[in-house]
C-alpha cells in the first residue's frame, strides 16, 4: 500500500460510509502507510490520517486504475477507493472507518501494545504487559490488543503449540519471553508473502501445525487436535476458537 500510493497525488478519493460520503481529500498527497495490528492509518500531507480496521473479513486491495473490480465479493461491500495515476487502492469489507487529524491517531490506536510487526516492537514490554495478570489464561491474553497488537487466532494457536503450552494455562505459569519470541519469529517469516505457514511447507494442507486442523491427527505425536471456543469473561464478545494438542499441550 505504502509502495503504491506514497507520495503521489490522489486523483480519486470517494469513502463510501454515511458520515464521510461527503470527505473529499482528491489532490491530497499520501504521506504514509502504515499498520497498527488490524488497524490500518492511511496519512496524508493535508494533516487528516483515514484509519480503517480489516476485523475477520475486511481487506483493501490494489489493483490498476481504473481496473473493474475483482475483488471476489460484491461490489456493494467495498468502503473506500483511494486512486493515483497508476494504482486504485479498494477497502473491502472495512469497519471503523473515520477520518481524523493525524495528530490524534492516539485515540483511535493509543490504546494498543507493542506492534509485533511495527518499527516500535518491544519483546521485553510484551512480556511484561503479558505477565501483569498472571491468572489470566495466555490464549485469551495474547488476542488481548492491548497488550501486544498483530497476534492472531492463527499464530496464537500456533505459537502456543510449538512452545508447548496449553492455551488455558494462567500466565504466570508461562515463559512468556520464549512464547513472544516464538509468535515474532512466525510472524516475520510470513511478512513479505500471502501464504501464511508455520511448519514451513507451503503445500496445501501442510501450512500449520493445529490450527484449522481440529479432529485430525497431530503431526508430531498422532494425537487427535482439539478445538474448543475461548471466552474472555470480562469481554465474551471477543472469544474466539482455539486449537491445541492434548498430548503435546498438557
Amino acid at each position: 500500500m505504502h509502495a503504491a500510493l506514497g507520495g503521489r497525488p490522489l486523483i480519486r478519493f470517494d469513502l463510501r460510509v454515511p458520515a464521510l460520503a461527503t470527505a473529499d481529500l482528491t489532490g491530497a498527497t499520501v504521506t504514509e502507510v502504515l499498520a497498527r495490528g488490524k488497524h490500518l492509518l492511511i496519512r496524508f500531507d493535508r494533516g487528516l490520517t483515514l484509519h480503517t480496521h480489516f476485523r475477520l473479513d475486511g481487506s483493501w486491495r490494489l489493483q490498476r486504475t481504473g481496473e473493474r473490480w475483482r475483488g471476489g465479493g460484491p461490489a456493494h461491500q467495498v468502503r473506500a477507493v483511494l486512486a493515483n495515476a497508476e494504482w486504485e487502492a479498494v477497502g473491502y469489507r472495512l469497519h471503523d472507518v473515520a477520518l481524523v487529524p493525524t495528530g490524534e491517531e492516539d485515540r483511535l490506536v493509543g490504546h494498543l501494545g507493542p506492534d509485533v510487526l511495527g518499527p516500535d516492537w518491544d519483546a521485553d514490554e510484551a512480556a511484561r504487559r503479558l505477565q501483569a495478570d498472571p491468572t489470566r489464561r495466555i490464549g485469551e491474553a495474547l488476542l488481548d490488543q492491548r497488550l501486544l497488537a498483530g497476534v492472531g487466532n492463527l499464530y496464537k494457536s500456533e505459537a502456543l503449540f510449538l512452545v508447548g503450552v496449553n492455551p488455558w494455562t494462567p500466565a504466570g505459569r508461562v515463559d512468556v519471553p520464549k512464547l513472544v519470541a516464538t509468535a515474532y519469529r512466525l510472524m516475520r517469516a510470513n511478512r513479505d508473502h500471502p501464504e501464511q505457514s508455520t511448519t514451513g511447507s507451503l503445500r496445501r494442507g501442510e501450512q500449520h501445525w493445529v490450527h484449522g486442523r481440529g479432529g485430525l491427527a497431530c503431526r508430531r505425536c498422532g494425537t487427535t487436535i482439539r478445538v474448543a471456543e475461548q471466552r474472555p469473561a470480562d469481554r465474551p464478545e471477543y472469544g474466539r476458537v482455539t486449537y491445541w494438542c492434548p498430548h503435546c499441550q498438557p
